[in-house]
């Protein structure tokens, strides 16, 4: 059989995610991690909005190199407070903090730029040892360091399930997504968005609620992992 090209790709995600309701309010983000600039420009004149990258490096490589012109960018991988210089102010979207120390310092980078950051607060949901992420219960103290933060503002939240079973974790965290949008927060926390879902999982989180999903290999293929970080 025919091997598809990476546009039948994106077109069947979108035709899956209208199939299971989530046209007209379901962000794709295409995750382009270890893929070189010339495949991402191709996958964004196939249709991708948004692209996401997980490392600061590539991140930065393909933007000298133009690779993102008619996309927006995410920063979906683990930011490192000492790596904030060369992200804020420049992506789209931040999805994965997870801490005061780094609100602060995409805070401080952003102001500095005086532009104002969005960002993911990225949850822990499955509690698992080693990864990144928020704890549930302390979501509220982690908005209220950002309520005083000027250069931020928090659009929602993230997550990465454990890989078992994953759909069992996606009810709950769309119930937190919920929960904290109904609570009366400072202006910059505006609870937009869902993010949640990837390539083996992005239908189920979808009919979860998710309203945003990132989606890498299923579209760009395997990754290569010799690539710089």
């Amino acid at each position: 059989m025919t091997e598809m090209t990476i546009e039948q790709r994106i077109a069947v995600v979108k035709e899956n995610i209208d199939r299971v309701g989530g046209s007209g309010r379901v962000t794709l983000v295409g995750v382009a991690k270890t893929k070189p600039a010339e495949l991402v420009r191709r996958a964004i004149a196939g249709g991708l909005d948004v692209i996401g990258e997980n490392y600061v490096q590539e991140l930065r490589d393909k933007s000298q190199a133009g690779a993102y012109e008619g996309a927006a960018v995410h920063m979906i991988g683990h930011l490192q407070t000492n790596k904030v210089k060369y992200v804020a102010g420049k992506v789209a979207l931040i999805q994965s903090v997870d801490s005061p120390t780094l609100l602060e310092a995409i805070s401080r980078r952003a102001a500095s730029l005086n532009t104002v950051q969005d960002v993911l607060i990225e949850v822990n949901i499955g509690g698992e040892a080693g990864k990144s992420g928020v704890a549930p219960e302390a979501l509220d103290a982690l908005f209220q360091c950002a309520a005083n933060l000027p250069g931020v503002r928090v659009r929602g939240l993230m997550a990465i399930p454990p890989a078992e079973n994953t759909r069992a974790y996606f009810e709950p965290m769309y119930h937190l997504f919920v929960d904290n949008k109904a609570k009366k927060y400072d202006n910059n926390i505006v609870m937009d968005f869902l993010s949640m879902g990837m390539s083996d999982d992005y239908e189920d989180a979808i009919k979860e609620g998710a309203n945003m999903v990132r989606v890498g290999s299923f579209i760009f293929g395997a990754r290569n992992y010799g690539v710089t970080r």
